[in-house]
């Protein structure tokens, strides 16, 4: 196999990549979005989405692997699409969270609103973890490994974020009992997009051995 051949395969597969990654970007604001505005019908559209999200899983995974199977690749490349094989399965994860966050849209019902005092930074929270998403797929693609390390600098600001809004829901909770059940269920709506931030600081951890071969632990 020619040297040009194995190229346009790896940009196919990174294409691929790039759609799923959107995708789940996409995922995971309207499932905040479907939270902020109490929209408890709109969410089984997005649930339903998440078949999408899996299909594209197990397609540029088995793209993954007919190409180190059978194009007997360099180094370079072999890491390459080896990571997007592990990146994929962030995304997926990922992508999970969005599916949580409706189930919990529709436990909530019309109650958000009642911690809206309380609550400002959640979407901030999440404007900075959908960045994340999509930067650190960037980088992927560009093979750009120092964008990889700022990406995972956001990370500290949205653990910050995470801290101050535990924080605050619990002073809420204590201070009004009636908030429990929708003060409990943002609690957990905060730790997804706080896992959000973990997964992808792996993927830039990824991209970092796909560029230098080097295995480094930036979840610390």
């Amino acid at each position: 196999m020619t040297r040009g051949s194995q190229d346009t395969k790896v940009k196919n597969i990174n294409r691929q990549l790039v759609i799923m990654a959107d995708l789940v970007e996409k995922q995971i604001y309207e499932s905040m979005l479907c939270l902020k505005n109490c929209d408890v019908e709109a969410v089984e559209k997005i649930i339903k989405a998440d078949d999408k999200v899996d299909e594209l899983q197990k397609i540029i995974e088995e793209q993954c692997i007919k190409f180190i199977a059978s194009e007997q690749p360099l180094a370079t490349d072999l890491r390459r699409v080896f990571t997007v094989s592990k990146i994929v399965t962030d995304l997926e994860r990922i992508a999970d969270y969005a599916v949580d966050i409706c189930k919990i849209t529709k436990r909530i019902g019309k109650n958000v609103n009642s911690l809206k005092k309380v609550s400002e930074d959640l979407w901030d929270m999440e404007r900075k973890a959908r960045y994340m998403i999509k930067a650190s797929i960037d980088s992927h693609v560009n093979d750009d490994d120092e964008m990889a390390y700022r990406i995972c600098k956001k990370d500290d600001e949205i653990d910050t974020i995470y801290r101050s809004l535990f924080a605050s829901f619990v002073k809420a909770i204590k201070k009004d009992e009636s908030l429990l059940q929708e003060g409990t269920q943002l609690l957990f709506v905060i730790k997804y997009l706080e896992r959000i931030g973990d997964h992808v600081t792996n993927i830039c951890e990824w991209t970092i051995f796909s560029k230098t071969g080097a295995y480094v632990d930036l979840n610390e």
